[in-house]
């Protein structure tokens, strides 16, 4: 379910929700790669944080572990909130991470590609063929497969196999 960004800024705390905007679309394509890598460490921090205070109200509240306050907690909608805006982050950042390698890797292949194009062209065979070799200078010429084309679908073959396989059998066991 989408979350609005005024509820983003509710579940969240001030430093938290800094760090939450840089996550959305048009903000997080301006980041450097470094700063990119940064936000994600600390988004993964607060969200670590976040889900471990989750689970740990979760047992109170259903009485499995001391109270960390005065009282057990009896409701974790905030901090479920909480968790879930910020995961929300993390699958944005790493989305945004991801497209960067792939992108990467993509410019890696067409460079290493051109690179070897050019090594290829620059090759010098060591020294030109014979021209009365048996080898073909042009190319092969196609010859026309002369056995007839079989008007019978493959598919009907194999069931008149079939069927006349379990004739036999039937034949057989008689």
């Amino acid at each position: 379910m989408a979350v609005s960004r005024k509820q983003e800024e509710r579940a969240l705390s001030e430093d938290e929700w800094k760090l939450v905007q840089n996550s959305h679309h048009p903000v997080v394509q301006d980041l450097s790669d470094a700063e990119l890598r940064d936000l994600l460490k600390a988004v993964r921090e607060r969200r670590d944080r976040a889900q471990g205070e989750a689970n740990r109200k979760r047992r109170e509240m259903r009485g499995k572990a001391a109270a960390k306050g005065a009282q057990p907690a009896t409701k974790d909608h905030g901090t479920k909130a909480k968790l879930g805006v910020l995961a929300m982050s993390m699958r944005r950042l790493n989305g945004e991470h991801e497209r960067r390698q792939q992108l990467a890797a993509r410019i890696d292949l067409v460079e290493n590609a051109r690179h070897a194009l050019a090594l290829s062209k620059e090759k010098k065979p060591a020294r030109a063929a014979d021209f009365n070799t048996r080898q073909a200078h042009l190319g092969m010429r196609a010859v026309d497969n002369a056995k007839a084309k079989s008007l019978v679908r493959p598919m009907e073959r194999g069931r008149l196999r079939k069927a006349a396989a379990v004739a036999q059998a039937k034949r057989d066991s008689k």
